[in-house]
């Protein structure tokens, strides 16, 4: 622990003085992450994360474990400290002491070039065994084989600010940068699978690759499972259409309007556009055909949306090989749309819990980063699933939650944000009602004793959180 030096400071304002002085008793203001490391006990996700990883270190000279570090990593970046060099002033936090399975009263945790060391030491084959575990905590992560399961890959922008290796400048970006790309599950919103491409590289480079052994491992774990794959057209190269079509996958991928898809679809945009101007309402329609690019060996559905409103007109275009979407192609469409929460879960892993933070100078070692705020923002999410309270559907609703629109599904939200802010909280809000809280923490000889203000505006969240974490055991689930 450091002991600041003995000092005061009086305030006038109140009309007594105000006395302010640094207190020897140990203090936290990150007492929320006590429950949310007991969830983490319970599905062991820091220990298979660090599990995977080789320790060549001289075995009697190393004074912190891998699973030590992983933890103050890995809860640090919950806590909002996303930087090894936060880690040099919470190496004493008493609370993160707990979280690494040190005393309160014991040695300070890992500084900051201990911690540099930690993340530049990691080779290849621990990133490889990382990706198996975020695949292996996926599956475990379902009560019951699952019918359906729906993969959304999206790649997001990471600027960088150094001599990092392999950044470069990317034009449409207009800044030196990386190129993360996850791909995630829309059923629970997990990260599944992880790439860190250099600043300029095309979205989908290696893309295929992975979505192979990533579609073996869950048909291996769950046969007969249906997998939907939905990405930007980005991702739309000939590689990607072959290798879901050949692994049977339901995809659809955006695709860029060329001239012959806007001459085929015109007519369609003409009569939207005769429409809107005759009645003043917005029109939104769509038109589907085979169509085959220069580089395709055959014909693909396409899939194409034409919207004329105050703003102007509008066309989008996907291909698909789902099926119906030849009968109904706006319910294709609009499923492929829904991937925009994906972009909603890249955007918490970016910017809530500062992923874009990848500053070391080795690639692997940034790699190794990327994968440690994906099992922060992992851990977080299915917390967030467990301790979920949305309120009742309405009792006249025709259709399920789901499926509401307009004013009917923001009424519906705006009551669950009342109800159950943590339930669809982003980081800033697990943040604010239930991470940062001070406590005193006090070490007995039988006990930890941690002490909580009771007028803390957010203690009933602190209670139910730990209730429902204490009652949880995780689920097995039968693959067989």
């Amino acid at each position: 622990m450091i002991i600041q030096s003995v000092w005061q400071k009086s305030f006038g304002f109140f009309g007594k003085p105000v006395v302010v002085k640094p207190s020897e008793t140990e203090l936290t203001i990150d007492a929320g992450l006590l429950p949310i490391r007991q969830f983490d006990e319970t599905i062991g996700l820091t220990e298979q994360f660090a599990d995977a990883l080789a320790d060549l270190r001289y075995e009697p000279s190393v004074v912190h474990s891998l699973q030590e570090m992983v933890r103050m990593r890995v809860f640090g970046i919950l806590a909002d400290y996303p930087d090894q060099n936060d880690h040099d002033v919470l190496r004493s936090d008493p609370v993160f002491k707990l979280i690494a399975g040190r005393s309160p009263n014991g040695k300070d945790l890992a500084s900051q070039p201990t911690l540099s060391r930690f993340e530049n030491a990691i080779d290849v084959k621990s990133l490889r065994r990382l990706a198996d575990v975020f695949i292996d905590q996926f599956i475990a992560s379902f009560d019951e084989p699952p019918t359906r399961i729906t993969l959304d890959i999206d790649p997001f922008d990471d600027p960088t600010h150094g001599q990092q290796q392999l950044t470069f400048f990317h034009g449409y970006y207009r800044q030196y940068q990386y190129l993360p790309r996850a791909i995630t599950c829309a059923e629970n919103d997990l990260v599944v699978m992880l790439c860190l491409l250099f600043g300029r590289a095309h979205p989908a480079l290696g893309a295929a690759d992975d979505l192979q052994y990533l579609v073996g491992r869950l048909r291996d774990a769950f046969p007969g499972v249906r997998i939907v794959l939905r990405a930007d057209s980005g991702f739309g190269v000939p590689t990607m259409y072959s290798v879901c079509e050949r692994l049977e996958i339901d995809f659809t991928i955006g695709i860029g309007m060329n001239a012959t898809l806007k001459k085929l679809s015109d007519p369609l945009l003409q009569h939207v556009v005769e429409q809107f101007d005759a009645t003043g309402e917005p029109q939104r329609k769509f038109c589907a055909f085979w169509y085959q690019a220069g580089s395709w060996p055959a014909q693909r559905w396409v899939v194409v949306k034409c919207e004329a409103n105050a703003q102007g007109t509008n066309r989008r275009a996907v291909v698909t090989n789902r099926p119906g979407a030849c009968v109904l192609p706006e319910a294709a469409y609009d499923d492929y749309t829904d991937r925009g929460e994906s972009e909603n879960r890249n955007k918490e892993l970016k910017c809530g819990l500062q992923a874009d933070r990848l500053s070391d100078h080795r690639y692997m070692a940034n790699l190794f980063r990327l994968y440690l705020h994906a099992a922060a923002y992992n851990l977080l999410v299915r917390l967030r699933r467990l301790v979920a309270d949305p309120p009742p559907e309405p009792e006249q609703a025709e259709v399920p939650v789901e499926a509401l629109a307009g004013r009917e599904r923001r009424q519906y939200h705006n009551r669950r944000r009342q109800r159950d802010p943590l339930g669809e909280g982003h980081p800033c809000t697990w943040q604010t009602r239930l991470i940062k809280v001070a406590a005193r923490v006090t070490e007995r000889a039988r006990r930890v004793l941690v002490e909580l203000s009771g007028s803390w505006p957010y203690l009933e969240h602190y209670r139910q959180v730990s209730e429902q974490v204490l009652a949880f055991s995780p689920p097995v689930c039968d693959s067989s």
